[in-house]
């Protein structure tokens, strides 16, 4: 770890594993609208591209139409369950206290920011992270995969992106690593990474199975 000054994480997937509120909220919803549930593992699939996205693709999977307030709906619905069956990943916070002895650490997600600082702290995960150093998909920078995010958190803390590691569990990721650039760490254990393409990996990627992974690098 000793070659990155900035440790870049995302959220869903990567520290936390929060399949189950995430398909339990969208199930919610989708009964209301009277549609089946679908599969956890099938949400878990959907995730990563933002609340709104994820509503869109649930309900083209049932097959049904997607209310105008939807969104609102579910958003609504998962405030209630943030911390129902979330938890981090095994090793998660004796990781980020060893890292965070060496490097600078970041979260960067598409979860809205006021969730995330939620999580974080309901899992006291948030002493390990400055307060500018957490950015949702609702600032701003815009969602990942669009770098900006990134890259502010390095600017900010004045570390280059040659130098910074950006951890997290799917495509969505290793896109934002790409367009920064910065270096990537894929998390295999993660929900995200199942139909994540391993033929794009080149020399200099990274793929852990566990977070204790990052400590040997």
């Amino acid at each position: 770890m000793s070659a990155f000054s900035l440790v870049v994480f995302d959220l869903d997937g990567t520290l936390v594993n929060s399949r189950q509120d995430l398909a339990d909220s969208v199930n919610l919803l989708l009964g209301e609208c009277g549609a089946p549930p679908l599969p956890e593992s099938r949400v878990g699939e959907m995730v990563g591209d933002g609340a709104s996205t994820l509503v869109a693709r649930a309900f083209a999977a049932s097959a049904i139409p997607q209310p105008p307030d939807a969104l609102a709906r579910f958003l609504a619905i998962y405030d209630t369950r943030l911390l129902v069956h979330t938890r981090p990943y095994p090793g998660v916070p004796e990781v980020l206290s060893l890292v965070g002895a060496r490097a600078r650490l970041a979260v960067l997600t598409n979860k809205p920011a006021g969730s995330t600082r939620r999580i974080l702290a309901g899992l006291d995960l948030a002493r390990h992270f400055r307060d500018d150093a957490v950015i949702g998909g609702d600032t701003p920078f815009g969602r990942k995969p669009d770098p900006a995010g990134l890259r502010h958190l390095a600017s900010a803390a004045r570390i280059p992106l040659e130098a910074t590691l950006l951890v997290g569990d799917s495509s969505v990721d290793f896109r934002t690593a790409r367009q920064a650039p910065a270096t990537i760490c894929l998390a295999r254990y993660g929900f995200g990474f199942a139909h994540f393409p391993t033929e794009e990996l080149r020399d200099g990627d990274y793929v852990i199975d566990a977070p204790a992974g990052l400590l040997a690098l």
